[in-house]
């Protein structure tokens, strides 16, 4: 007879002798280990628990640890990705659920979806207000906050879906692979992580703290595309086998850019810490650009010109004129023959 694993009960699969067996033996080993002078409790709670908890709430004086002010709380991480979850389906409507039944009319189902998704944004957005707010602010002010960054993010929905469906359009004219602009909208991750990122934008845009980062490490987390919240992209923008992408806070990319896996859009410089905040230390895009593969470009004062191409592996510090084409030099590929009696297979690249 086999125990299902309910309460009370011994595990998954497991039969009542073979516990029993398994148990004798734990009890062995400890008396074996009894003999041997060894401690069997694994950890020495009863002798330094008391030291180790005062030690760790003595840490909790620090503000980065514990808020002591019980007015103050992150926004909700699983509700933000929630909301995340909720404008996908209202932009793009069949393709995450089955959300519009047929004969339903859109415009039923986009308001109820935008209702529920205002009434969390709400709550996160007084969250994080309260969370970077001074002590003593006053709750109507942080209301009053919160209607005008929801009324300024909800009518900025119908361009932002426009300019989404140029990402489309790129990715499907410059991937020979995509099948259909369906595909690039259900499945590929630069488009996801571009979409999360132009959500998160238009909160960065109005000084919105926290949620714009939850948002876009949201999608970091599940694409490998790390494109802050405050860089300023262009239409027509495409991450062409999308991973290992960096894109830095103050990065300006203009129309009809191109990117591929491994391209980093970073600073040169970050040793000055919280002093660079606010400081253009990211590059600028022009339009028509194209950077290949494991490319980093780097410099608040870079700017790549319009109609440039990059190559892979390119290393980039300063800025490159309008059209031009940047190659890696003395960088070769050595194929060595074998000898006639030598089977193909041993073949080497040098």
């Amino acid at each position: 007879m086999r125990d299902t694993g309910g309460e009370g009960g011994i595990g998954r699969g497991c039969d009542v002798r073979l516990a029993g067996r398994c148990h004798k033996r734990r009890e062995e080993a400890a008396r074996r280990a009894r003999l041997a002078g060894e401690r069997t409790d694994g950890f020495m709670f009863n002798e330094n628990l008391d030291e180790i908890v005062a030690g760790i709430a003595r840490n909790y004086s620090a503000q980065e640890i514990f808020f002591t002010d019980p007015d103050r709380h992150f926004p909700n991480k699983k509700a933000v990705i929630g909301i995340i979850k909720d404008l996908r389906r209202v932009l793009f409507p069949r393709y995450f659920g089955d959300e519009t039944p047929t004969g339903a009319k859109p415009e039923y189902f986009i308001g109820e979806t935008l209702i529920r998704v205002e009434d969390s944004l709400r709550r996160e957005l007084r969250e994080a207000l309260l969370f970077r707010g001074e002590e003593g602010v006053d709750a109507a002010d942080v209301d009053a906050r919160v209607d005008e960054i929801c009324l300024n993010f909800f009518q900025k929905l119908p361009e932002i879906q426009r300019i989404l469906l140029t990402d489309v359009q790129a990715a499907f004219d410059g991937d020979p692979a995509a099948q259909s602009k369906e595909e690039i909208i259900f499945s590929y991750p630069g488009f996801f992580a571009v979409f999360v990122f132009r959500i998160a934008h238009e909160l960065y845009v109005q000084g919105v703290p926290l949620i714009p980062r939850i948002m876009t490490e949201y999608a970091h987390s599940g694409t490998g595309v790390d494109i802050n919240a405050g860089a300023r992209v262009g239409e027509y923008f495409f991450i062409d086998h999308a991973t290992g992408v960096v894109i830095g806070e103050t990065t300006e990319i203009g129309d009809h850019v191109k990117i591929y896996q491994g391209v980093t859009l970073g600073a040169l410089s970050t040793r000055a810490g919280q002093q660079l905040a606010g400081v253009k230390r990211h590059p600028t895009i022009e339009d028509n650009v194209t950077i290949y593969s494991n490319a980093s470009v780097l410099g608040g004062e870079t700017v790549v010109g319009e109609g440039a191409i990059i190559a892979g592996s390119a290393f980039v510090t300063s800025s490159i004129p309008k059209g031009a084409r940047v190659s890696l030099k003395n960088q070769e590929v050595n194929v060595r023959q074998p000898e006639k009696k030598r089977d193909p297979k041993d073949w080497e690249l040098c």
